[in-house]
């Protein structure tokens, strides 16, 4: 086995410097823990930025994927495959939606409904001029040349213009500011977060989601929900727009669709799902080699089926508020350093006065995996098995961390 050393030489050898990986190199994991190459532990609270919600190697998911890959994995949509439909139905059962597109990611999830509303404002309603994305300061929605388009914060589009257009952003939980632009009735939809997490685990404000939908519905716009990172569960609600009892046309899905398989939806009722519709004898308007093959589509219906087997809905609900009433001690214990948290269920954010950044560096070398999220912000999504003892022991490793004053402006 290499050393650490010598794969990060390698790693600076033959990849491409995009990212800014912290210099360890993660071998293998079990629930809420995970191990280097040298066999360092630490606690994971980042769980593959939200999309490991069963936990590392789970038994049930490992051996259900381990009798997939050794049956079919891809086919291609050229034809059905059985595990296609189950999956489709097993997300339709959750929620609003009549019809499921798979894909491969929250990016294409995205890029599919972006295309979606364009066409169905198009070819259904038959009003072409209805170009416009409506999206919000302060969100993110994906780094494809249209997600990253309509993504509110400008640092994601430095360098790659010109954009994806016409795009208009309001006010994050302002709905006059929505009002102002929607009435205007170019836009074809209205795309926004339950909670908006690279932004900072910023939560809609009571009565927006459904001051958006009924603004939608009186100008004739679609809306849609991007759930990829607050579906399936993350939230301690099968997808986060269900606290606000809100309808959308459309959502997306990835992250903790697949369980660490990627996969990502577009989840839509049956009146949007025309956009994507193909017309008899026409081309077909989307479409995606990878998308719901028989692997991805396995994974998805196993996630759905251990969250409900194993009530792991009402454990992130427990161990969400938990987790919450922990952080809010570290709030109180080190005022002006310690801002605020903020969340629901187990996706949860800490603000800080200084550099969050920072604080999850210092956390690393104390054993605790956390992330940030926004500019102030230190995100934690742990596995839906995370236990209570190790969301002490990590509160206690970030109490030694603001201790040292890690993290103060």
């Amino acid at each position: 086995m290499p050393t650490s050393t010598e794969l990060l030489a390698l790693a600076d050898r033959v990849l491409v410097r995009n990212y800014r990986q912290q210099p360890i190199i993660l071998a293998r994991g079990r629930g809420a823990e995970v191990w280097d190459v040298e066999n360092k532990r630490y606690i994971d609270l980042t769980a593959g930025i939200a999309v490991c919600g069963l936990g590392h190697a789970h038994s049930t998911f490992t051996a259900r994927m381990t009798e997939q890959m050794q049956r079919l994995i891809h086919v291609s949509n050229l034809y059905y495959n059985d595990q296609l439909m189950p999956a489709a139905r097993a997300i339709t059962e959750k929620c609003f939606a009549a019809k499921v597109f798979f894909c491969n990611s929250g990016a294409e999830a995205n890029e599919a409904a972006l295309k979606l509303a364009r066409r169905y404002q198009s070819q259904v309603v038959g009003a072409p001029q209805r170009t416009t994305f409506v999206s919000t300061l302060g969100s993110f929605h994906g780094r494809s040349f249209a997600t990253v388009s309509i993504t509110g914060q400008p640092k994601y589009r430095e360098g790659f213009g010109p954009m994806v257009e016409p795009v208009e952003f309001v006010e994050f939980g302002n709905l006059a500011a929505a009002q102002a632009v929607l009435e205007k009735r170019t836009a074809c939809a209205m795309i926004v977060e339950p909670i908006q997490a690279e932004g900072g685990i910023v939560v809609a404000p009571p009565g927006y989601l459904a001051g958006l939908r009924k603004l939608c519905d009186e100008t004739g716009t679609l809306l849609i929900f991007d759930e990829v990172q607050t579906g399936v569960g993350r939230t301690g609600r099968w997808f986060a727009h269900q606290y606000d009892n809100v309808v959308p046309d459309v959502m997306t899905l990835a992250k903790g669709l697949g369980g660490g398989i990627p996969i990502g939806a577009v989840a839509c009722s049956e009146k949007a799902a025309q956009g994507l519709a193909a017309a008899p004898g026409g081309a077909v308007p989307h479409a995606s080699t990878f998308g719901g093959n028989p692997l991805a589509c396995a994974a998805a219906s196993a996630v759905f089926e251990i969250i409900e087997n194993e009530a792991l809905i009402e454990r992130v609900m427990q161990a969400g508020e938990y987790l919450g009433k922990r952080l809010s001690e570290l709030v109180t214990k080190f005022p002006g350093h310690v801002v605020d948290q903020r969340g629901r269920g187990l996706l949860r954010g800490l603000s800080v006065s200084g550099a969050p950044a920072a604080v999850v560096a210092r956390a690393r070398e104390l054993g605790l995996l956390v992330s940030v999220a926004g500019d102030k912000v230190i995100r934690f999504a742990p596995p839906f098995v995370v236990e209570r003892g190790q969301l002490d022991e990590a509160v206690a490793i970030l109490g030694k961390v603001f201790g040292e004053g890690v993290g103060k402006a």
